[in-house]
């Protein structure tokens, strides 16, 4: 078979499966955004530690190393920028004012704005994440070129940021009555923005990592006692 199937993918692997069960989810029926959140958290889990299990094989060839590189990025595009823009359509069909989808003969000027409107968000942060993916590994091939070693410095905020940054949003969802479908698109639209932005972010280490993980537990932590204290 092509492709490779050591355990250095694995990881990889798993998130791209996550994010796929997430988006299936999340559209099955009416919609269900919290739970696409789940998923969403497990793939930011899996990409916080797929990099240091791959490097931990120190006979991989260059082949494994460039193929590592590239189902990386496709994984990162599904995972943290398809499934967010996904969980962002679902929170539509739950939210009633949002619900003229289906039904834009109504000759309310709203059903036919608010649609195109959310759509071109969607599409537009999922197109700033395929081209801050695509940068980063011409840079990155470039960089370790010329310098080596491993990167500390990120230009433009990393697309796995939103493994942490939308779960916080529907956290937030979960804790007050009010709807928060727009401040969800808003924060997409800023998210998608930072993503080819020339910020810099350093690099988080080991600790950063362990950090970033500890907020990623209790976002899944606290959504899952609020979702089942819910029912």
């Amino acid at each position: 078979m092509l492709g490779y199937y050591n355990y250095t993918v694995v990881l990889t692997y798993l998130s791209l499966v996550s994010a796929g069960l997430g988006i299936t989810v999340t559209l099955i029926g009416q919609g269900h955004p919290f739970i696409g959140t789940f998923f969403l958290l497990f793939c930011g889990l899996c990409d916080a530690f797929d990099g240091e299990v791959a490097r931990h094989k120190k006979n991989r060839t260059e082949e494994e190393i460039k193929f590592g590189i590239q189902i990386d990025s496709l994984s990162d595009l599904v995972a943290f920028g398809v499934l967010p823009a996904i969980i962002g359509e679902a929170m539509i069909w739950q939210n009633p004012e949002f619900s003229m989808l289906p039904r834009l003969h109504t000759g309310n000027r709203l059903d036919v704005l608010v649609p195109i409107i959310t759509m071109l968000v969607m599409m537009l942060y999922v197109l700033m994440a395929m081209i801050r993916l695509a940068y980063f590994n011409v840079m990155e091939e470039k960089r370790q070129q010329e310098e080596g070693g491993k990167r500390k410095i990120y230009t433009g905020l990393p697309v796995t940021s939103a493994a942490l940054i939308f779960p916080f949003v529907m956290l937030l969802q979960f804790m007050t009555p009010r709807d928060l479908t727009v401040v969800y698109y808003g924060v997409m639209l800023l998210v998608g923005y930072l993503f080819v932005s020339k910020i810099e972010v350093r690099k988080p280490g080991i600790k950063g990592v362990a950090i970033l993980c500890g907020i990623g537990a209790v976002e899944f932590i606290v959504m899952l006692v609020l979702r089942a204290g819910a029912r």
